[in-house]
């Protein structure tokens, strides 16, 4: 019979190229998720034994450096930084963690510049980059990168067209150069042994963290999560295809209603010769500006955007970070045990 201790053992060895990249305990990465990942929650995750990432969403070099420097006075862990590759600062937010000696940057939101990964790399620091396709993944590991994350579509925020479980079929038999995360859905440590067995080197969670207690987001926003459940996490709605709408994976609220409507408006009024196409792209772009920050720290859960991932069924209440990666680990561990059980039952 296989011990905790030995199981423990094994799943050190399955992700311990993710652990040595990171230079964490568990290679389990905390998603970037804007107004949620910031200083308090990324050194909860980092003092927990996991890797913590800071989003820096729409910040200046200033306000990501006061961010860096905040989150290292919570933790003398590793931690990252998420840069948003087609922010116009691109370069001097990388400086501004190069600055702060982060160990690890993590470009995301597009194909990074070339010269941006350089950037990095000549600053001592780690390059993790995300690849929606194989021959994406190719390319980036060309350019040098030392890590990549393959993001499904069930994760929440800003999402592509394939499914988690697709992109890891595809991507990680083929892929060996570098160690590969695993993103989108995942909430739960059965799950994340799955995809090491598969050959990731590590997984990211982000919305089984957002109602850790460590968390600054709204206790509404909180209660929106613990609610909902798998079915509630739906993508944006396009309605016209001279129209396009980014999908953006959030909980359906009233703002939801009201976006699909004012999708109809501004439809109609092309269609009448009262805008013209670029005014009516605007007016559909704008309608959730500062809406994430509307449900995150103010708690309107009915008009803000309430973007989560699919795996939002699995959070039920609110816990420390800690237990929550502890939680994680022991359900992987306790696979890791029935399996051998099972297979010790198995007449020879």
């Amino acid at each position: 019979m296989m011990t905790p201790a030995q199981a423990r053992l094994q799943l050190d060895r399955l992700w311990r190229r993710g652990r040595e990249v990171l230079g964490c305990e568990f290679a389990i990465m905390g998603g970037a998720m804007t107004w949620v990942s910031e200083r308090n929650l990324v050194a909860a995750i980092s003092n927990g034994g996991g890797f913590g990432v800071i989003a820096s969403g729409s910040m200046n070099p200033a306000q990501l450096a006061a961010e860096i420097e905040g989150a290292k006075a919570l933790t003398d862990r590793p931690f990252g930084v998420n840069l948003i590759t087609m922010h116009p600062q691109l370069m001097a937010l990388i400086d501004a963690c190069l600055e702060q000696q982060v160990g690890h940057v993590v470009l995301a939101g597009g194909l990074p510049p070339r010269e941006a990964i350089r950037r990095v790399k000549q600053g001592g620091a780690r390059a993790v980059c995300f690849a929606p396709a194989l021959s994406v993944a190719r390319r980036l590991v060309r350019d040098g990168v030392d890590a990549l994350v393959i993001e499904g579509m069930e994760a929440g925020g800003h999402v592509g067209p394939v499914a988690t479980s697709v992109l890891a079929q595809e991507i990680l038999p083929a892929i060996r150069e570098v160690p590969v995360f695993v993103a989108g859905g995942i909430g739960r440590g059965e799950a994340i042994l799955a995809y090491l067995e598969m050959g990731a080197a590590g997984c990211q969670l982000g919305s089984r963290f957002v109602c850790a207690e460590e968390s600054i987001a709204h206790p509404r926003f909180k209660q929106a999560f613990i609610r909902a459940g798998a079915r509630d996490a739906v993508t944006s709605v396009q309605l016209d295809p001279r129209f396009p709408v980014i999908p953006v994976r959030a909980l359906a609220n009233r703002a939801t209603e009201r976006f699909i409507e004012t999708q109809r408006q501004v439809i109609a009024a092309v269609d009448r010769g009262e805008l013209d196409q670029k005014q009516a792209q605007l007016k559909i772009e704008h309608f959730w500006a500062g809406s994430l920050r509307r449900a995150v720290i103010d708690g309107d859960v009915d008009e803000g955007s309430i973007m989560a991932g699919q795996s939002v069924g699995m959070v039920t209440r609110e816990q420390p970070t800690r237990a929550i990666i502890v939680e994680l680990v022991e359900q992987a561990v306790d696979a890791l045990r029935r399996r051998a059980e099972d297979a010790a039952e198995v007449p020879a």
